[in-house]
């Protein structure tokens, strides 16, 4: 039998790079997965009939407000039948340099940001953890980032996302343990993803992969690996933990 067989596993930001990565790894090993996608349709499709196995679904949310968040729950529970593991993966990142912008700027960038990558995985785990208490419990997977701990100058809204997520999701391991729900975080680095393409094609491309002893950055299916840990049965007593996945560009005590 397969890891996850027959586990039913809610993804947001699942239609490419890391998310999709995430779905894959869960589909290989027997879990069921909702796909959750903000706007791109096709790609969410694509990346549900790449998926191994079958039952896995598409549901169209944004889950940056409340009401996203709720329908990106239930319409999981609804199609897949319960849900055991939720993996918060959603997230953006856009420049706001505080000695570049005006307000209008800044106040737009924050606003977007602490909502995509923090308040949306807030509601995600508020309502996942209303079914999980009810139905014998489960695992969340917040993805985090780096930028918490080593700040993001360029993109100060992000790191402090990323800071507050981790913040959270350490409070709700405590707070949702008694249930039987398990909160773990996975921090990666810089990932060969798409939205990190530009950047890693740049002339600050060798210098990025170089932050790291092995000379290069993520793949998506090693994020993957370290979410499917945090994920698995046995990884209980993990619950809290934050696991870095950055190739030992930034070491923090």
């Amino acid at each position: 039998m397969s890891e996850f067989s027959g586990k039913k596993v809610l993804v947001t930001g699942a239609s490419r790079g890391i998310g999709r990565a995430i779905a894959s790894a869960f589909a290989d090993r027997g879990g069921v997965v909702s796909i959750v996608y903000r706007s791109n349709s096709a790609s969410a499709e694509q990346a549900r009939l790449a998926l191994a196995g079958d039952g896995h679904v598409c549901i169209q949310a944004d889950v940056s407000n409340g009401d996203g968040a709720r329908r990106a729950v239930e319409h999981s529970i609804d199609a897949l039948g319960g849900l055991d593991i939720v993996v918060n993966n959603a997230g953006i990142f856009t420049t706001h340099s505080i000695d570049e912008v005006d307000f209008d700027d800044w106040q737009s960038a924050w606003c977007a940001v602490i909502d995509t990558n923090l308040i949306g995985p807030a509601h995600v785990c508020y309502f996942a953890a209303q079914h999980m208490m009810k139905h014998g419990g489960g695992k969340i997977v917040n993805v985090s980032s780096r930028g918490a701990f080593r700040g993001e100058p360029d993109g100060p809204a992000y790191g402090a996302s990323k800071a507050g997520l981790n913040s959270m999701s350490q409070s709700l391991a405590v707070a949702l343990a008694p249930h039987g729900i398990f909160v773990g975080v996975v921090a990666p680095g810089f990932v060969d993803t798409d939205m990190a393409a530009e950047l890693l094609h740049s002339d600050t491309g060798d210098e990025i992969r170089n932050q790291s002893p092995l000379g290069r950055v993520a793949r998506p299916e090693e994020v993957a690996s370290a979410v499917l840990f945090l994920a698995s049965e046995g990884a209980e007593f993990a619950t809290g933990a934050i696991i870095d996945v950055n190739g030992a560009s930034y070491l923090r005590s």
